[in-house]
């Protein structure tokens, strides 16, 4: 990958971490919940989410590396549930927001791709660079919804769950990074040509 690329790449992954988080925020607010709107947090300014691990040097050593993996993250909204109208939906629906901005964020850009090449109307370098958005964010969608702590899947199965499976709760909390570097480690090569097929489809 060439040092454009790379600069781009991250770039890409700044602004879609920095739109995953803000989504968590602006659906709280909408349930009641402003402490994100409160520490200024509900802004599209990367300055105010930027994790100098999570943001740079992380995706930079997995670009580099060409691992076939990139991801990284950005200081997470602080959201305080007990401030939600409706907890029992607010919780799932908060949670889902980020992944679900990813999703949308590969849809527009994939169907630009899609329609837009094809009339002829955008420049290759913008069809590249498109490109990269597509499967940043379809990676950052996909693996944010693995229901591990502290990805926003697992706050899905909280909410799915019943207090008997409490232990269980428990026990992903407690161990959850070791579980999410087992997934990424053993299992995430399998996820990877679903990702990729997703994003040719969307692509075309």
């Amino acid at each position: 990958m060439q040092e454009t690329e790379i600069v781009f790449s991250i770039m890409i992954l700044i602004m879609s971490v920095v739109i995953h988080e803000v989504s968590h925020g602006c659906a709280a607010l909408y349930f009641g919940d402003e402490t994100a709107r409160y520490q200024g947090r509900l802004t599209l300014n990367p300055l105010k989410h930027l994790d100098l691990t999570g943001s740079v040097i992380i995706p930079l050593l997995l670009i580099i590396s060409k691992s076939g993996f990139v991801f990284g993250w950005a200081k997470p909204v602080p959201i305080n549930p007990y401030n939600f109208r409706n907890r029992k939906w607010a919780e799932p629906i908060v949670a889902l927001a980020g992944p679900l901005s990813n999703i949308s964020l590969a849809i527009i850009f994939g169907l630009l791709i899609r329609f837009g090449d094809s009339l002829g109307i955008l420049s290759p370098s913008f069809v590249h660079i498109a490109g990269y958005v597509v499967l940043i964010n379809l990676i950052l969608a996909i693996f944010n919804l693995i229901p591990i702590p502290p990805l926003d899947g697992s706050h899905l199965l909280f909410s799915a769950l019943s207090e008997r499976y409490a232990n269980i709760k428990i026990t992903l909390q407690r161990f959850g990074f070791i579980f999410v570097l087992i997934f990424i480690i053993f299992l995430w090569p399998f996820v990877t040509k679903y990702v990729l097929y997703l994003a040719s489809l969307l692509t075309g």
